[in-house]
């Protein structure tokens, strides 16, 4: 089981918070660093000191790290043109030696893009739109040094370009499709996945997707064991009822309720829940840490839920 540290940075994170969790999300031995990428805060917090964006804080991170996977979770196709998401997915990958991993999505928070100008059409046309830039960005890493891509799309067009730079991993940074969606969702992870990610859902839900994801790998004629299975969810573990109930409070939750619908709870309690995700097919858990400043947060699932799983 490989376990990743999830943040939500637009709840309000400077690049030097990301920086310092970052930095110990690898001293702790944790497999990735990811980060949402919004453009506004959600609930009642303040937001401050306001948005950064996904890709030039990774930029940054890829040169103050070594080890550690960095990545999205994820990225909202409403936010980039394809060509240019390729061209910056490529170069962060060369930037940090090959660590890069791209979670794209359709987007869905309204909000986000009023309060930034940013077009948000319906949801079969972002749906569509996704579609095409996952054909426009895995063409142009895919296409060979020497040749050209091209693509003729209904909302984007390619023509002849020499697809470069290429990524630094062969044949392409791992992508990431996750979501709830019963139909086009799973569909489009059978065609264009390596990784298949499930947020915030039960485990029922989760092994519910994840079989969906493998019947459309079967109707795709993909081997659906290509994929890497992955689940997200809040984390919150003490070892003692009043650490929890701190950092509880800490992140504006009740304590009895996550332990129903998060990963909450002592050491074992954790390492328990991480093993029922296993137990329905999840290979990696993202540990969604809403505290960013309560690093020995970290310290405590590193020490003693990480040698359980």
């Amino acid at each position: 089981m490989r376990l990743r540290i999830f943040t939500e940075p637009q709840q309000g994170a400077s690049y030097a918070t990301l920086r310092r969790v970052a930095k110990a999300t690898e001293e702790l031995g944790f497999d990735a660093f990811f980060r949402s990428d919004h453009y506004l805060k959600m609930g009642g917090v303040s937001g401050e000191p306001g948005p950064s964006d996904a890709w030039t804080t990774l930029a940054g991170l890829a040169v103050e790290t070594s080890a550690i996977r960095l990545g999205t979770l994820v990225t909202s196709a409403t936010f980039r043109q394809p060509g240019p998401l390729a061209i910056s997915v490529a170069g962060i990958d060369e930037m940090s030696g090959g660590r890069v991993e791209l979670g794209i999505g359709a987007g869905w928070y309204e909000a986000e893009h009023a309060a930034y100008a940013i077009p948000f059409p319906p949801t079969g046309e972002r749906f569509d739109r996704l579609e095409e830039q996952l054909a426009v960005i895995t063409g142009l890493w895919g296409t060979p040094v020497g040749e050209k891509f091209s693509h003729a799309g209904r909302y984007y067009q390619v023509a002849d370009s020499p697809a470069l730079p290429k990524p630094v991993q062969r044949p392409r940074p791992p992508v990431i499709i996750g979501g709830h969606g019963p139909r086009r969702t799973p569909a489009l992870a059978a065609k264009y996945a390596d990784e298949f990610n499930i947020a915030f859902a039960d485990n029922a839900a989760v092994a519910a997707q994840f079989g969906r994801v493998r019947e459309a790998c079967a109707a795709a004629g993909r081997d659906a064991n290509a994929l890497v299975y992955s689940a997200a969810h809040v984390v919150c573990c003490g070892k003692d009822e009043a650490t929890l109930s701190r950092r509880a409070a800490a992140i504006g939750r009740d304590l009895a309720e996550l332990r129903v619908n998060g990963l909450a709870g002592s050491p074992a309690e954790v390492a328990d829940k991480i093993g029922a995700l296993a137990e329905v097919g999840a290979q990696t858990v993202y540990l969604q840490i809403l505290d960013l400043d309560d690093l020995d947060h970290l310290a405590d699932i590193a020490g003693e839920v990480m040698p359980q799983v």
